[in-house]
């Protein structure tokens, strides 16, 4: 739980698997700067069925496109804003408080969402976490624009433009492509605005079971949920 007042920042954790197992002693990498906005892209793909000798098509369902996060964020590294992602007070500016040094944060970032993974033999797997966002994905596109250089052309400001596309682990991909017999294990994952009574009665047709459901979660508050949270449904006896 956060202190009031405390800014949080986003993190973007390293996994070892398409299940999101974190990486072992893996520190995540935590930005200077949260970004201002972000862009959270849906997609839908159809197909033309047209009958021959018709002008019009009718479209038909394909499939449903993960997810597509793009956010930008900056690297500073004039002294103006501490590692931290604050700005430094007035007298820390004349005293040589400690700047960032923009190359060796890229680096960082290059190691947990670029680098070729030995374990995996692929670039990794990652979460991205802020606030009530869990995002888990891999990068698909990542562009960096230097803005600011010291006289020898060593960057001090920088701006990472990065795009994520969600990746979904197998059981819950085969959860939510299964169908809704409440003789069956389920799970979902809470969306913004969903409450485990509401959640319970998609899948049980019936929302009286939500502290079945609670208890075999290990929800101590039914209430307390969160966007990305996994909760699992098991069979029931009507």
């Amino acid at each position: 739980m956060f202190d009031e007042g405390t800014l949080a920042k986003m993190r973007i954790i390293p996994c070892v698997d398409a299940s999101f197992t974190e990486e072992p002693g893996a520190e995540p990498f935590v930005v200077q700067v949260n970004p201002d906005t972000y862009t959270l892209a849906h997609s839908i793909v159809y197909n033309d069925a047209a009958a021959q000798g018709n002008s019009a098509a009718q479209l038909q369902f394909n499939r449903i496109t993960p997810q597509q996060l793009d956010f930008d964020f900056l690297f500073d590294g004039t002294g103006v804003i501490s590692q931290g992602g604050g700005l430094l007070q007035i007298a820390s500016l004349f005293g040589g408080g400690e700047a960032l040094v923009v190359a060796d944060e890229i680096d960082k970032l290059k190691q947990v969402v670029l680098n070729y993974s030995g374990d995996i033999h692929e670039p990794r797997y990652v979460k991205l976490s802020w606030g009530s966002l869990l995002f888990k994905c891999r990068l698909t596109s990542l562009r960096i624009q230097y803005k600011l250089f010291k006289p020898d052309g060593t960057p001090l400001r920088a701006v990472a433009k990065c795009s994520f596309r969600e990746s979904i682990e197998p059981t819950r991909r085969e959860a939510e492509e299964g169908n809704s017999s409440p003789d069956l294990t389920h799970v979902r994952v809470v969306k913004e605005g969903d409450t485990l009574p509401l959640m319970t009665y998609r899948i049980y047709g019936d929302s009286k079971y939500y502290l079945e459901v609670a208890k075999a979660n290990g929800l101590v508050n039914f209430r307390d949920l969160r966007a990305g949270q996994q909760i699992f449904f098991p069979p029931i006896e009507k």
